[in-house]
């Protein structure tokens, strides 16, 4: 199994791991550079700097509700 095709640990996502993720669920490109903006902006990160996918999703719901 090469790198390409290893699993993915939804709790322990890269940033590009998360981009690529979300851009192939949501059918809409999400760039890096917006996943990286968040985590600058608040958005929880692992101790090691991975993601965990459902701790940024809610993140993301709560900043929706904010009426930015």
């Amino acid at each position: 199994m090469n790198a390409e095709n290893a699993p993915v640990d939804p709790n322990r996502l890269s940033v590009e791991q998360a981009a690529k993720l979300l851009s192939a669920a949501a059918k809409v490109r999400v760039p890096v550079e917006q996943i990286a903006a968040d985590l600058e902006a608040g958005a929880p990160q692992n101790p090691d700097g991975t993601v965990n996918l459902m701790h940024y999703a809610a993140w993301l719901v709560k900043e929706m509700g904010r009426g930015n």
